[in-house]
């Protein structure tokens, strides 16, 4: 028989500091239920000490502490500029914009990338959430460069920096990403009057969706019904989450639906069933407790309807309606106490509309939709009333006696009018 190859004699001291970098990688790594230190997860990285200071010196790293369903694009110490800070304020720029510019408000792995469609993709950063980005310029887009490489650059038409994805350095699954990049991104179109000291206007949602594009349908609705006017006040409470269907989610509605025929007050209805009373950024949706959630229009009505079950399935968060199954695709805006999303369909209440035996779905009458206590269901309402309860069962018996005594009268009048001819023509 053959000698096996040996294993090479470990050192003790060798051994010892293997095991304390394993404990202190892990330390670093974060539950999903405890937020995400970012600079104690880049700390198990030298090559990335130096943006790693970069994100404790300014208010970044607190900014990410209480967030997750993260990307971070982080710069190795070799593509950083000798003074960031130098180099940023001379394009005219605040160093913790650009470092928020950086933070990705989705969880973004290698091969989310290799399935990049080739209009290329866009993600909501942090910076976006602050308000100073005019438009979407506050968002990035992914794109798929030569050789197969991921290309990160602002969306405005104007010129901006852009940085090659060198690869992925380290993850926590669908809580934390980290992919290096080849070197800071600038965005476009600063607000350099901006304060960061100034307290932040109430979100005029609308306008986000305007600015957002492609929820002209949605914007629209959300004006002309009034409902965008009842979010402000809401912001002050527990926040609010916003599921905003596309304008291809709207016109792929079936066109048995006719949503936009519905009558104001319903379509209102419709409206505010996609919207939650809370603030659920999108790594709380993620992890919720409870995934069936009542809505605005469950306030207006009974408890226990318009309500919407939210689950995780294959990597995202799914939206189940009852008879409507949607998806969010993006994050369009995430700031304390707001979060809009972009959802894959609209969600119809099954309290307004039910599914046919083919699939589609149609309008339940508002009688039935917008009744207390029979919002649930989906039954078509009595058009007459019926026999009382304890003649039920005696209908059909009572109904072949009703025609049997009809036909004997009609026999029986017939062999009078017979007998009286008789008579008289005898006469």
């Amino acid at each position: 028989m053959g000698r096996g190859l040996s294993a090479a004699p470990v050192s003790p001291r060798l051994a010892l500091g293997a095991a304390a970098l394993v404990l202190l990688a892990a330390a670093a790594l974060p539950s999903p239920a405890a937020g995400i230190n970012v600079t104690a997860v880049l700390l198990a990285f030298p090559n990335f000490a130096d943006f790693a200071r970069l994100l404790a010196s300014t208010p970044v790293a607190g900014e990410l502490a209480g967030r997750s369903s993260l990307t971070l694009l982080a710069v190795p110490n070799a593509n950083l500029p000798q003074s960031p800070s130098a180099f940023v304020a001379g394009a005219g720029a605040d160093i913790a914009d650009v470092l928020r510019y950086h933070v990705l408000l989705e969880y973004l792995s290698p091969s989310d990338l290799a399935r990049l469609p080739p209009s290329g993709k866009l993600v909501t950063t942090l910076f976006q959430t602050t308000g100073r980005a005019p438009s979407d310029f506050g968002a990035v887009n992914l794109t798929v460069g030569a050789n197969s490489t991921v290309v990160v650059r602002s969306p405005a038409p104007s010129l901006g920096s852009n940085a090659t994805v060198l690869g992925a350095v380290t993850a926590v699954p669908y809580n934390l990403s980290v992919l290096a990049v080849g070197g800071l991104i600038l965005p476009s179109g600063f607000d350099l009057a901006a304060s960061e000291s100034r307290p932040p206007p109430p979100v005029n949602i609308t306008r986000v969706l305007t600015d957002a594009r492609g929820f002209n349908v949605a914007a629209s609705m959300l004006q002309a019904s009034g409902v965008a006017n009842e979010f402000e006040a809401d912001e002050h409470g527990a926040g609010i989450t916003v599921f905003v269907p596309t304008d291809d989610a709207f016109a792929g509605l079936p066109a048995t639906d006719r949503l936009q025929s519905l009558p104001a007050e319903r379509k209102a209805v419709v409206l505010r069933f996609h919207v939650l009373h809370s603030y659920y950024p999108l790594g709380s949706l993620e992890s919720i407790v409870n995934p069936v959630q009542p809505t605005l229009a469950t306030e207006h009505t009974e408890a226990g309807h318009f309500t919407l079950n939210i689950t995780r399935v294959n990597g995202s968060i799914a939206i189940d309606t009852g008879i409507v199954q949607a998806s969010i695709t993006r994050t369009v805006f995430d700031q304390n106490p707001v979060a809009v999303f972009a959802v894959s369909k609209v969600l119809l209440p099954k309290e307004m509309f039910s599914r046919g035996d083919s699939g589609s779905t149609a309008m339940v009458p508002p009688s039935v939709a917008m009744a207390p206590g029979d919002a649930g269901s989906e039954q078509t309402p009595q058009t007459r009333l019926s026999s009382p309860p304890d003649l039920h069962g005696e209908d059909s018996e009572s109904s072949a006696a009703l025609a049997t005594a009809k036909g004997t009268s009609w026999w029986c009048i017939g062999l009078m009018y017979l007998q009286l001819h008789l008579l008289l023509s005898l006469v």
